[in-house]
């Protein structure tokens, strides 16, 4: 969900297990709505999609990347069009074919790059304050803010 050209694509590994009509409907959705509004990106500056399509908490990650997942996720984030990305989930970014790891990275997109941030998925983020304060650390040095 989101605009074409936002100012920040969110990506998470997969919709919460209670989610139906909404993407993010329970508490890491409201994690990430927190998140944005203490970056100072408004709803209709954003944009939010899943890699996964369904809450699937035994994800085979490499089974998915092998059925071709990842040019699927490459392919909405070039519709989406975001100037930046905030991947929450180590497990994506192999789909990107990126090291998994966290930090600022770039991302190839043709001719262009796209710039990202990754850190962990959002349960992890819930569980643990000092998870959140490291990717509120890194969000700030990442947007010149700090």
């Amino acid at each position: 969900r989101g605009v074409h050209g936002s100012e920040l694509m969110v990506i998470v590994p997969m919709p919460e297990s209670g989610d139906s009509d909404t993407l993010l409907s329970g508490p890491q959705g409201k994690l990430v709505s927190n998140m944005l509004r203490a970056m100072g990106i408004a709803p209709e500056q954003s944009y939010t999609a899943s890699a996964l399509p369904r809450h699937m908490p035994l994800a085979d990650w490499q089974g998915l990347h092998a059925a071709g997942l990842g040019a699927v996720m490459a392919h909405h984030i070039a519709l989406a069009a975001p100037k930046r990305l905030l991947v929450l989930g180590g497990e994506i970014l192999p789909l990107l074919g990126l090291e998994k790891r966290r930090g600022v990275l770039e991302l190839a997109m043709g001719d262009e790059s796209i710039h990202l941030l990754a850190s962990f998925a959002p349960e992890n983020l819930l569980e643990n304050a000092r998870l959140r304060a490291d990717l509120w650390r890194r969000w700030l040095e990442w947007t010149g803010k700090a």
